[in-house]
């Protein structure tokens, strides 16, 4: 009779850390993270896949510096296109992404690059007292301006964002409202709706969720 009792208890003790131990690796497996999806085309050449990535470009940012490829070189960065009188979609975007800005602005690996759609208007000083008006560190935000045809190409063939002239628009242009998070290989691995909050919150967490692959 006892022997039945010791093997009923050492049973249920088996059963009870079997329990735990599952528990605990079922929950580790659904804490672990995929990897942020990659956008664009992709060519695969044996063993190795070439993805898209954002073409070459050289720009000039508000202070009159050189904003180029080798600028966000290992940096993650967010770009977007906007222009500084446009009175529709463009302040909601500004206010989000401020918001991106102040949780990013003192780290070192994240950079934003807003690409005015409107050079012939925004001028490297009207960007320049655009950006002192938000109150944001030129070396972490840099407001683009360049020729038209190069601002039109890369938004359309490097990000896929829309970005052209409609004089039928109230303000003469139609441009999307997407932030795109790029990564340390120029690769697009995010698309957020700019114009909303909890689209931007996405946006936000997914920095941190791609800061943390470069820590693997």
């Amino acid at each position: 009779m006892n022997l039945n009792i010791s093997l009923v208890r050492s049973a249920s003790v088996i059963g009870r850390v079997f329990f735990v131990c599952f528990v605990v690796l079922t929950s580790c497996i659904q804490k672990k993270e995929q990897p942020l999806p990659i956008f664009g085309e992709r060519d695969v050449q044996g063993t190795d896949t070439v993805y898209h990535t954002i073409g070459d470009f050289a720009f000039v940012d508000q202070d009159s510096a050189s904003v180029t490829n080798d600028t966000f070189k290992d940096k993650i960065y967010v770009a977007d296109f906007f222009f500084t009188s446009c009175r529709t979609i463009c302040p909601i975007m500004k206010t989000q992404m401020l918001r991106v800005y102040d949780s990013i602005q003192n780290d070192p690996q994240v950079r934003l690059l807003s690409h005015t759609i409107d050079p012939t208007y925004d001028t490297v000083g009207l960007l320049h007292d655009f950006a002192d008006r938000l109150g944001v560190k030129s070396d972490v935000w840099h407001f683009v301006t360049g020729k038209k045809e190069d601002i039109y190409k890369i938004a359309q063939t490097s990000y896929f964002a829309t970005a052209l002239e409609d004089k039928s628009e109230t303000d003469g242009f139609i441009h999307s409202g997407a932030f795109l998070l790029i990564d340390k290989e120029k690769r697009i691995r995010g698309k957020y709706d700019g114009t909303k909050e909890e689209d931007v919150n996405r946006l936000m967490a997914d920095i941190k969720r791609l800061e943390k692959e470069y820590e693997k």
